[in-house]
Order: structure tokens, then sequence, then C-alpha cells
């Protein structure tokens, strides 16, 4: 397994590979165009990781675990349910989540991204892998008194730093039974494992490059788990994803 980190170097944005204590930096992008070339190495400590992926899009299930569609009381979806969250709301780990003023409730939610590796148009489910540089973890964040007033959800989801992603890509990675936990102040809320997942990691890749393009760096978020919940001022959030590590977040209300 690999892990693909985004990050500033001498002024310049970089990709690189972490090894041990270092990251092995790229010459070029991460995607799945051919051999990974090495400009340089640098120490892993004290580095500030940047948000993994700079996407096009972000495309987000929701609804996509049985026990989170029972919570909330919505129908067991029949096909993906999918909804879209713009780039300018992505963030990365130790970035803080702000909560405008006057928005009412906002909850976390704990999800497996899907980074796209290559151009992917009409892919069938088994090609899908071939189309996947890796997975990271993601937090839908939402305003969810508004997700209810408007019916639909794009104001709910799109505030600025309500997708924090991160801290890496990890390559070479079987998403199809990750345990996925979220930690609110250090207890947890959310605990749970991909496998009960409704639709799988690839299924949802096919289906949603049946509708749209997906570019290299696009982001899918796989839906949440059941345990979600309200965030507030100073609250510590960290996603946990096995094989990947952890997203951490903290809370700032704006008053």
């Amino acid at each position: 397994m690999a892990f693909i980190v985004r990050l500033s170097l001498d002024g310049a944005l970089k990709w690189g590979l972490v090894d041990g204590e270092v990251v092995r930096i790229l010459k070029g992008e991460p995607w799945l165009t051919g051999k990974m070339d090495f400009d340089k190495e640098v120490p892993f400590s004290g580095l500030k990781l940047l948000p993994p992926v700079s996407p096009t899009k972000i495309v987000a299930l929701g609804l996509n675990y049985k026990d989170h569609a029972e919570e909330t009381g919505y129908p067991i979806p029949k096909e993906p349910l999918i909804f879209l969250k713009p780039p300018s709301a992505v963030i990365g780990s130790g970035d803080t989540i702000v909560v405008p003023k006057g928005i009412g409730r906002v909850d976390y939610e704990a999800e497996l991204a899907i980074v796209i590796g290559r151009r992917c148009k009409n892919v069938d489910e088994l090609e899908a892998r071939n189309y996947i540089l890796g997975y990271t973890c993601f937090n839908d964040v939402t305003a969810r008194h508004l997700q209810q007033k408007d019916g639909q959800w794009t104001r709910s989801k799109s505030f600025d730093t309500f997708a924090p992603i991160g801290p890496w890509v990890a390559t070479d990675l079987d998403p199809l039974d990750l345990s996925i936990k979220l930690y609110l102040n250090g207890e947890v809320r959310q605990n749970s494992r991909t496998s009960k997942m409704i639709f799988n990691v690839y299924q949802i890749v096919s289906f949603v490059s049946r509708i749209m393009t997906l570019e290299p760096g696009d982001i899918i978020a796989t839906g949440t788990p059941s345990g979600i919940g309200p965030i507030k001022d100073g609250d510590e959030v960290i996603v946990e994803i096995e094989g990947i590590g952890s997203l951490k977040n903290y809370v700032k209300e704006v008053v």
C-alpha cells in the first residue's frame, strides 16, 4: 500500500509518496498514466499537507447504508442517489470547519471517498477499479436544518469548508470491507464497515460514469453509516478508515 500526499514545496504545488520518514517528491502528477518518476526526498515530519486532490467535482451518495436511511426516515434507494458538492467546499486534514451564523444544526458524516485516477466515462462495473487511483477519508458536513427545509440538498452541503478530505490517497487498497469510524471529541459516534454499503465502490463508479465524465482527481463520496449528529464550536472531529488513516478537523462557529 502507498500513500500519495499533496503539498506546497518552495512555493510550488507538488505531489509525493510517503516512504517511512520521508516523502519522495513526484516530478509530475500521480494519475494513472504511466510510471511515477521522483525528483527528491524531504522529511515527512513537520510537513503541512494540503487536501490530497483538487477535484473538478465532488459527487456524493445519499442513503448508501441501510441503517442511515432508517435513522433519517428515508426509503432505501433502488439505485444510487447522487448529489454534488462544490470544489470550493474542500479543506484538508487539520483545517477548520467554519459554521456560518444562523444556519441551524450542522452534522458530521464520515465517508469513504473514491479518488479517480484517469478519465472515466461509461465504464463497466468489472472495469471500474482500473480508473481508481485510491481512497481517502471524507466528512460530508451538512446543514441539517437547511436540508430538511429546502427539500433538496445543494445549499445544505455546499458551504465553504463543508468537504474535508484527507489526509492522503491510499492506493492498492481493497475497499469492500473496511472499518469506518467517526470520533467526536474522542468519543466514537459512528462505527461501521464499508461492506454494509447498499451499492459498493465499483457499482458506484460505473453508475456515475454513465451520467457524467469523471476526471483525474475527482472525488466520489460513498455515503455515511448511521450515527450522524451535530457539531458545535470547539469540537474535534476525526474520520478514521482502516487502511487509510485519520482525517482530523476542528469546528468554529461564526458569531
